[in-house]
C-alpha cells in the first residue's frame, strides 16, 4: 500500500508538467523544442530575417506576452523583441536595448591601441581587437547599437557593453569563436520582475509528433538505510530536454553488492516518466554502502545516474 501511495504522489506531481515537442511549424509559427516555446507572426518574421538569429538571439524563453513595462514582448536567451504598432510594417519589431538597460559599470580597463580600435563619437567609446571583428561581421551598429562601455570585467569575464547587447570573451573556445553575445535576455527578465511561470515550456501551436532530443534521469532509494535482511525500492524519473516526462523508456538498474556480485533489473517508465524497481536482499554486511547504477535509453538517447543506500549496523 505504501509503494502504491508513494508512486501515486510522484505521478500526480509529474502530471502537472507540460509536454514538449519538436519544431512544429505552421505558416506563421515555429516551436523550439530546445526551450519549449513558440515564435509567431511578425516576431517570427523578424527572427527568420536574420541568418544568424540563433547565434545572436538564442532560443525563445517565453511566449509573446505583455510585459511589466506594458509592451508586447517576447524574451530570448540573448535578446528581447518588442512589438511597436505605431511603426510601419516591416519595422514594428524592435530590439530592447538590453545592454543599456542592464549595464552597471565595474570599472573600465585601460586599453589604448589606435591601430586596432575604432572609436564612436556618438558615445565616445572604442571597439577593439576581436570584438571589433565580431561587431563588424555580425551587423555593427544596426545589430548591436553603439558601444556604451570599454572593456570591463563582469562575472570573471572580459566584456563590453553595447546599447542592444553585451559581448564577452571566452578564451577556452577555439580561435575565431571566442567572442559571443551574452545571455542578457534572462537577466533583464529577472530585473523587471516578470512572472517566472512565463518561462515554463508550453505546447506547440501546430500539430507535430513528439521528438525528444536529450534525456535527464534522476533516481533515489525509498530508504536511505536498511537492515541486513530487508526490501528496498528505487524510484527512477526520466525527463526530456524541457524537463517533461519520457514514457516507455527502457531503464536498467545494476546493484553493486559488497561481495562484488551484481544484480541487473530492467524496467520501463510509465506515462509519467516514472519507473519503480523492487529489491530484496539477505545477510548483507553491516555498514556497507550499496551503489546502484541506472541507465535509461529512449530511441538512440541514453542518460545515466547513480543512487545508493547503506546497510545499518
Amino acid at each position: 500500500m505504501l509503494k502504491k501511495s508513494f508512486a501515486l504522489i510522484i505521478a500526480m506531481s509529474l502530471l502537472n508538467a507540460s509536454w514538449g515537442f519538436v519544431h512544429a511549424q505552421t505558416q506563421d509559427s515555429q516551436y523550439f523544442s530546445e526551450t519549449g516555446h513558440n515564435v509567431t507572426g511578425e516576431f517570427l518574421q523578424y527572427y527568420n530575417s536574420n541568418p544568424n538569429a540563433l547565434f545572436l538571439y538564442g532560443y525563445p524563453i517565453t511566449e509573446q506576452f505583455t510585459g511589466r513595462d506594458g509592451k508586447s514582448v517576447q524574451y530570448f536567451q540573448r535578446a528581447r523583441f518588442e512589438y511597436r504598432s505605431d511603426l510601419p510594417e516591416g519595422q514594428r519589431i524592435q530590439l530592447t536595448p538590453l545592454g543599456r538597460e542592464t549595464y552597471v559599470t565595474s570599472g573600465a580597463l585601460n586599453v589604448s591601441n589606435t591601430f586596432a580600435c575604432r572609436t564612436y563619437v556618438e558615445t565616445g567609446f572604442p571597439v577593439c581587437f576581436a570584438f571589433l571583428e565580431f561587431f563588424d561581421q555580425y551587423g555593427g551598429v544596426t545589430q548591436f547599437g553603439y558601444p556604451i562601455s570599454g572593456f570591463e570585467y563582469h562575472e570573471n569575464k572580459l566584456v563590453q557593453y553595447f546599447e542592444k547587447a553585451r559581448l564577452e570573451w571566452q578564451p577556452w573556445k577555439p580561435e575565431g569563436q571566442r567572442v559571443v553575445v551574452s545571455d542578457l535576455g534572462r537577466v533583464y527578465f529577472d530585473k523587471l520582475g516578470e512572472d517566472p511561470a512565463l518561462l515554463t515550456p508550453t505546447s506547440p501551436l501546430g500539430n507535430a509528433p513528439r521528438v525528444i532530443t536529450s534525456l535527464q534521469v534522476r533516481a533515489f532509494a525509498w530508504k536511505a538505510v536498511t537492515l541486513a535482511n530487508d526490501n528496498q525500492l528505487f524510484f527512477v524519473i526520466l525527463q526530456d530536454q524541457n524537463m517533461q516526462p519520457v514514457p516507455d523508456a527502457s531503464c536498467t538498474a545494476i546493484v553493486n553488492w559488497p561481495s562484488g556480485a551484481k544484480d541487473s533489473t530492467v524496467i520501463r517508465t510509465n506515462t509519467n516518466g516514472v519507473g519503480i524497481i523492487s529489491l530484496s536482499f539477505f545477510n548483507q554486511p553491516y555498514g556497507s554502502l550499496i551503489y546502484t547504477d541506472i541507465s535509461c535509453t529512449y530511441n538512440d538517447l541514453t542518460a545515466t545516474t547513480t543512487t545508493s543506500f547503506r546497510i545499518w549496523y
